[in-house]
């Protein structure tokens, strides 16, 4: 009888053993699961691939403040530090308005894909004809043009001030505006991502004196982008054969002004 009980007791000890290693088995499976589709959704925002006008964490921008009457949305504390930034700049007799905010991957496919085909001119010409190499196009749209799924624009952080031509940034208004964020928009949390390349910041696109970007939100997004997207994530527009080889990541998504980083 002693011998039965023992063995019955290493049964039932055995049996709750493999029963919690079940249970941690499942919960780890649970665990791992759970990492997996929060990677994915967190992705598809790095990317661009959803709808600004349907997330509870971005705002639509009043008419007002911006320099069209196309519907525009960021989110909502990039907009309410532009709000702060616009009423200083205004006291300074300076004004600020959105040219162009959250852009996202279907947004910035047809900028693309337009670029591509000819449709959108690229400094008076007509890509499609003046360049047939497809590489060559690529690179040359990619002076000013981020490739669909590697834009700033995509975060909801990121907004073109007032004009986004250098020809606006030239003339005695556009030096006047520049100068003033220079000297006060990192007050307000924002970064110029684009500025003069130099040996400090030798690859990526050319400078852009109106794109400024949201860096309490920003600078989190360029980590998780280069920790989560890979090559094989840069995909579905026109000349995405190209991709591959021209470490766009590291070339222009972190190609960016260091204080910005």
């Amino acid at each position: 009888m002693f011998t039965t009980s023992l063995l019955d007791f290493e049964e039932q000890k055995t049996n709750e053993e493999n029963y919690q290693k079940l249970l941690q088995e499942e919960s780890t499976r649970k665990e791992i699961a759970k990492k997996i589709q929060e990677e994915a959704e967190e992705k598809k925002y790095l990317t661009g691939k959803f709808d600004p006008s349907v997330r509870k964490d971005f705002v639509l921008i009043p008419a007002m403040y911006t320099t069209n009457q196309s519907k525009m949305y960021l989110r909502k504390e990039t907009f309410d530090a532009f709000l702060k930034m616009r009423d200083a700049a205004d006291k300074g007799g300076i004004g600020l308005r959105i040219a162009s905010a959250t852009r996202n991957f279907v947004y910035q496919k047809n900028i693309w894909n337009n670029k591509w085909t000819g449709v959108m001119e690229v400094n008076g010409e007509n890509l499609a004809k003046t360049i047939p190499d497809s590489l060559e196009r690529f690179m040359k749209i990619l002076e000013y043009s981020a490739v669909p799924s590697t834009s700033r624009h995509h975060w909801g952080t990121d907004i073109d001030i007032n004009d986004a031509t250098p020809e606006y940034f030239e003339s005695k208004l556009g030096k006047k505006t520049y100068e003033w964020l220079v000297k006060n928009a990192p007050l307000f949390g924002f970064c110029q991502p684009y500025n003069l390349k130099d040996e400090n910041r030798p690859t990526g696109y050319n400078e852009e004196k109106w794109h400024w970007s949201y860096l309490p939100l920003s600078k989190t997004f360029t980590e998780e982008y280069k920790d989560l997207i890979k090559d094989d994530d840069i995909k579905g527009f026109l000349g995405d054969e190209n991709v591959a080889g021209q470490d766009l990541i590291n070339n222009y998504v972190l190609g960016i002004n260091p204080n910005c980083l």
